[in-house]
């Protein structure tokens, strides 16, 4: 049994629905358990030093505007997102500051303008990494961040283009716009060992603080410097260098609030955290010998990051084999008591964000019992095509 997998079956656990609910559920479902959602939020503010404002949360994963709500109401009020539909719901879920942290082009910057004008108290800020995307951002209206690339080469300008990088924040400053800070999402570093990806965050952040330095040196101010996902957060808050107080630092964890087999194999179980999201689903099928199929194939539960792309909760010693579109099979072992065709079972994600968005719905569960059913509101993305005018 991997580390992961071991976490979750001794982590908090999520309370099994109601037999009288459990009736009602047409499965493939997704749960959530607003209760262990928010002892992750504290578990995270905790380390946070009771900080809401160090944690700029990516709300790639949330997606509900129920769970958006939270945030505000613990207190967390910057956040970051990736598409235009996911920056509407958090700014109508009360958030204050929003990056948007996706390089936008074409119709793209004119929704965010749209979506600014619309929200005019909420702060909103995007990346650039060139001359033409500032060009494209109206002066005093949006925020502008300079992607820096820490190695991942997804986005951004290399970390070790420190002349190109105060060239561009000249640029900004130049043109009239407002300077937001840099943006380093060192994310490639996951596959690592927790002190292998210690050692490798670290040297990322000295090179950060290099380029910091060169822009200070040019009378360049940094307001802010947002680092770091889930797999090191925690690296992040604890070193020297972001203690400096002549920039504010962030973090930018978002898995964490639901939690999955990934990011609890990153974060130390003596933390609290706890899986909040899982996907319910009945076993359908005893196709042969020492294997159940279960109605949730990997249209239901993510398969992007391998196989095997969940652990059943409560039974770790069922063995997820490789989904299809709408089937789950998995192997018991000889010996194990074979879970009955009808017999709901409780999956924890390898990989919850993409999961998440593969429902429209998600259920609120508290105490075993089904308190609301909601929209997953930040799910896909807007309509494809604006009008004339701007509007989607």
């Amino acid at each position: 049994m991997s580390v992961a997998t071991q976490s979750i079956h001794g982590a908090l656990a999520p309370i099994q629905l109601r037999r009288e609910d459990a009736k009602r559920l047409l499965t493939p479902a997704l749960a959530i358990y607003p209760q262990i959602v928010d002892s992750n939020i504290v578990a995270t503010l905790r380390l946070l030093g009771d900080q809401p404002t160090r944690w700029r949360l990516h709300v790639k994963t949330a997606k509900l505007d129920a769970v958006m709500r939270r945030f505000v109401n613990h207190g967390i009020r910057q956040f970051k997102c990736a598409t235009t539909l996911e920056l509407l719901t958090v700014c109508q879920a009360g958030a204050e500051d929003v990056l948007v942290a996706y390089p936008s082009v074409g119709p793209r910057v004119k929704r965010i303008q749209e979506i600014a004008a619309q929200f005019p108290k909420v702060r909103i800020s995007v990346l650039v990494e060139n001359k033409k995307q500032i060009d494209a951002w109206n002066k005093d209206k949006v925020g502008i961040f300079i992607d820096v690339n820490p190695g991942m080469d997804r986005t951004g300008i290399s970390e070790l283009l420190t002349s190109d990088i105060v060239a561009l924040a000249h640029e900004i400053k130049g043109g009239e716009r407002r300077f937001a800070g840099l943006h380093y999402y060192d994310g490639h570093y996951r596959e690592l060992g927790p002190e292998r990806r210690k050692l490798a965050a670290y040297a990322g952040y000295n090179r950060l603080l290099a380029i910091i330095q060169a822009l200070q040196e040019m009378n360049i101010e940094v307001p802010e410097v947002v680092t770091s996902g889930t797999p090191t957060f925690h690296f992040a808050l604890a070193f020297p260098g972001f203690k400096r107080t002549e920039f504010r630092h962030t973090v930018s964890p978002g898995t964490l609030v639901y939690n999955d087999l990934t990011s609890l194999s990153h974060l130390d179980p003596g933390w609290g955290y706890a899986p909040g999201a899982l996907v319910i689903t009945t076993v359908v099928s005893h196709p042969t010998l020492g294997v159940i199929t279960c109605d949730a194939g990997y249209k239901s539960v993510s398969a992007d990051s391998g196989f095997p792309n969940c652990s059943v909760w409560g039974h770790a010693e069922l063995e997820p084999l490789r989904p299809s579109e709408e089937h789950m099979s998995i192997r018991v072992p000889e010996g194990k008591v074979v879970p009955n065709i009808g017999e709901i079972l409780y999956l924890v994600p390898k990989h919850i964000c993409p999961t998440v968005n593969n429902f429209d719905h998600a259920l609120l569960l508290e105490n075993g019992k089904v308190v609301d059913v909601v929209p997953v509101s930040a799910r896909g993305r807007e309509a494809p095509f604006l009008s004339a005018s701007g509007t989607v």
